[in-house]
């Protein structure tokens, strides 16, 4: 903890559209250097805080975003960690619900802030949302509760009005300030001309230990997505590919996917090869029930676990998260229903 009164942040900077400028013989935007960033953000003077930072060398587009950078970033986490009271991260839009998921498994016993915030046009223009997530993230990092501990305690995205647990976020929209939302969870706060905390929504660490990093990543996962008049050789095809141990499987609605025996069978044979297969919904918004239609206990039953209401993002770091710490499949496929940090709701659906 900081030794005064004065609260601590660290400023993490990796890259993204909140720090770049416009290349003139381009047109196209590029990241520069941090330091241009603080002076195009004079109101940050007017917080009383001590501020420092480091950053990515050379700053990264976050399409380029990968396990370690995620490593880089919880190494400066865990370094500083008992020097500073908060933490904020600079990142680009398109990869940030992954970087959050991937820092929630990974920083374990978290209780402090780590507010991961970006924009969606460049801090140094006229007319940013840059600015105001900056200070606002900064804020969100330093304020504490009536007891004197720190008010958030997870790993989070602030983006506009709204403060989402960062394994909860999907990236929404490539045009709105508003671009991330928890479809599942809550907002931990709104943002308007106050911070307005909802206390029951935040995360607590049922264990208080000091900050343990995991940073064992296996990235031997992919994503499938079902669509209308996918093959059975391209299901088997990716399914197959050499060194997969394990797979995001996006289903319609509920959980469910085609009751043809094809289907089932090859999922079937790619769980009994070892391959972890987790059942998410591409709806936005609900959960896996693959009790609820006999589609989705086909599924089921050839082994697919369910995904319950995790996140893409959320069900794809976690996987990384659990194979790298080296489990076999059937220790993944019983990890991957429980919650370790707030990131999946486990309750039955409503009748």
């Amino acid at each position: 903890m900081a030794p005064d009164k004065h609260p601590h942040i660290l400023i993490i900077y990796t890259g993204g559209t909140i720090g770049m400028i416009e290349n003139p013989e381009t047109g196209s935007l590029q990241p520069f250097d941090f330091s241009h960033l603080i002076d195009n953000v004079p109101k940050i003077k007017m917080l009383d805080y001590v501020i420092d930072n480091i950053q990515f060398d050379p700053p990264i587009d976050s399409s380029n975003m990968n396990p370690d950078h995620w490593k880089q970033i919880a190494r400066a986490i865990e370094e500083n960690y008992d020097r500073y009271d908060g933490f904020v991260v600079l990142h680009g839009t398109d990869t940030m619900a992954y970087t959050a998921s991937a820092l929630s498994f990974m920083l374990r016993y978290l209780d402090k802030p780590v507010i991961i915030t970006g924009s969606q046009l460049p801090i140094g223009e006229v007319r940013t949302d840059g600015e105001e997530n900056l200070i606002t993230a900064l804020q969100i990092a330093a304020m504490t509760t009536e007891t004197g501990e720190p008010m958030v305690q997870e790993v989070a995205i602030l983006f506009e009005n709204y403060l989402w647990r960062g394994n909860r976020s999907t990236k929404m929209s490539a045009d709105n300030f508003n671009a991330f939302k928890s479809n599942n969870y809550p907002p931990l706060a709104r943002i308007g001309l106050g911070i307005h905390f909802n206390r029951e929504a935040l995360w607590r660490t049922p264990v208080r230990r000091h900050l343990k990093v995991c940073y064992e990543l296996d990235p031997a996962v992919m994503v499938v997505d079902l669509h209308p008049g996918l093959e059975p050789s391209t299901l088997e095809y990716l399914l197959a590919a050499p060194g997969i141990k394990g797979v995001v499987l996006k289903t319609y609605g509920a959980g469910n996917g085609p009751t043809a025996p094809w289907f089932c069978d090859t999922l079937r044979r790619a769980v009994e090869r070892g391959t972890v297969i987790v059942n998410v919904s591409q709806c936005v918004n609900g959960a896996v029930h693959p009790k609820l239609y006999a589609s989705g206990r086909s599924v089921e039953k050839a082994g697919v676990v369910s995904g319950h209401d995790l996140t893409t993002e959320a069900a794809l770091t976690k996987l990384m998260h659990l194979l790298g710490l080296g489990h076999g499949p059937a220790e993944v496929a019983a990890r991957i229903g429980r919650d370790l940090c707030g990131e999946i709701t486990l309750k039955a659906p409503s009748t």
